[in-house]
């Protein structure tokens, strides 16, 4: 084994043994900054305010697993739904892996929920605490009276928003208001009681006191994310080759007669990088992509009367002079694949028809003979009414010449979101059966929608030919 890789065989086991250091982020300000605080708005916004809403009399967004309904807006879906949930997950997968080949760790730096609970937690950790100094000053300081009543506000208010989100996440399940009533009055049940608490801690735990563990060692994404990279690939990369030699100076010293580099050491972008990388040391596995180390460079940069971009989003091929492709094969197979898929979502969902037929034979008597002469099969239809309104149906057979139909009952009516089991009996003449097997065909049909029309293929049997 080379001395290289005995060194980094004795750095990895290092990092597996070393005791966690705690990481402080300090604030960082600009462009980047304003555009992950504007995502995590707008993503907790929708989070936490999609539940109120409200859509013809009950909630908007509903995952109602007891009824096995979920509504979503105007819509109601069952579990013989399954197919769109499929489809939406292979889309959000596919689009994972068109955008992290497109422009590297966007999901991670900008929309994971671990990302967006944790800037949370750091607002409120730097608004009790203070900046980084103070954090750090506060932590190295003996217990005191002031210092554990800073502590315990702060993880009072973590504590106080995490239990808020463990009860939004039971709120998509239960109707909020309902919950709400009942929250205040201590009769939850059990299992909503455990889910908010359960909830409410994995974010405690996840955002306040993990944070960067989770996306360094829990996280299977910063693992495979290399399959979907190529050189092409949009990442945060700082340019050694203006940056280097690295050295301290004061502002208005000539540092290219001084044969230094721009960066002026002041390592800052591993003072605002939220998983403590140095991003001068290349691509890391551990760098979410959150571009907080652009903002701070650029600001330096700035400070110091020196050209912005040391720290920048490019690509591999721009930094070793090549030119880059942003249109190349993997990019435009999973665009294909990605429009396919939503093409197909949304014309099954176009064509959705929000009524079901079974049909289920009586497999005791395969038929029977009536007093008249005529073959009988006995079946059980299954009528479901996924609508959410009331409905008349007819219901009619064919497929062999002269078909009679014989049911109980005058008026079908099946009420919404119910389902309804119709015995039903069919009568051929047997000079009329063609064959021992014959397919009919059931149709069911609205009196007031003509759009709830189904039909649904069974087979009559009969006496051998």
């Amino acid at each position: 084994m080379s001395k290289k890789d005995q060194q980094l065989d004795d750095d990895v086991e290092k990092s597996l043994y070393a005791k966690h250091q705690k990481i402080y982020p300090r604030e960082v300000h600009g462009i980047f900054a304003r555009m992950r605080v504007s995502a995590a708005v707008v993503l907790l916004g929708l989070f936490y305010g999609v539940p109120w809403l409200q859509w013809a009399g009950r909630q908007a967004v509903l995952l109602d697993l007891p009824a096995r309904k979920f509504y979503i807006l105007g819509l109601t879906f069952w579990p013989q739904d399954f197919i769109f949930l499929a489809l939406l997950l292979i889309m959000a997968g596919l689009a994972l892996f068109f955008f992290t080949t497109l422009a590297g760790r966007l999901w991670c730096g900008y929309a994971c929920p671990q990302t967006v609970w944790t800037e949370v937690f750091l607002w409120i950790e730097h608004a009790i605490e203070g900046d980084r100094q103070k954090q750090m000053k506060l932590d190295k300081s003996p217990m005191s009276a002031n210092k554990f009543r800073i502590k315990f506000t702060k993880h009072a208010a973590w504590l106080l928003f995490a239990a808020f989100t463990g009860f939004t996440f039971v709120a998509y399940f239960t109707p909020l208001r309902d919950l709400a009533s009942r929250l205040f009055t201590f009769d939850l049940s059990s299992w909503e009681t455990f889910w908010i608490f359960f909830y409410g801690f994995a974010t405690y735990g996840n955002a306040g006191w993990m944070r960067e563990q989770v996306c360094l060692h829990m996280c299977p994404y910063a693992r495979f994310q290399s399959a979907m990279f190529d050189n092409d690939t949009l990442i945060v990369a700082y340019d050694q080759e203006r940056g280097d030699p690295r050295g301290a100076r004061k502002r208005k010293i000539d540092y290219k007669a001084e044969g230094l580099g721009s960066c002026i050491d002041c390592t800052m972008c591993v003072q605002v990088c939220p998983t403590g990388i140095d991003i001068r040391d290349g691509l890391q596995y551990e760098c979410i992509g959150c571009s907080a180390c652009i903002d701070v460079c650029d600001d330096v940069m700035d400070k110091m009367g020196y050209e912005k971009g040391l720290i920048k989003y490019t690509t591999q091929n721009t930094v070793d002079g090549k030119p880059t492709k942003v249109l190349r094969p993997r990019i435009v197979i999973y665009a294909l694949i990605l429009l396919v898929c939503a093409a197909a979502f949304i014309y099954i969902l176009a064509v959705r028809v929000p009524l079901q037929l079974d049909v289920i034979r009586d497999r005791n008597t395969l038929f029977r003979e009536t007093n008249e002469g005529l073959i009988e099969n006995v079946y059980t239809l299954k009528l479901v009414n996924m609508d959410d309104y009331d409905h008349v149906f007819n219901l009619s057979a064919e497929g062999i010449d002269g078909l009679k139909m014989k049911i109980e009952q005058d008026k079908i009516i099946v009420k919404g979101g119910e389902v309804l089991d119709l015995p039903v009996r069919l009568r051929a003449d047997e000079a009329d059966l063609k064959k021992r097997s014959s397919r009919v065909f059931f149709n069911l049909k609205a009196v007031d929608n003509e759009d709830l029309d189904v039909t649904e293929e069974a087979r009559f049997l009969g006496p051998r030919k």
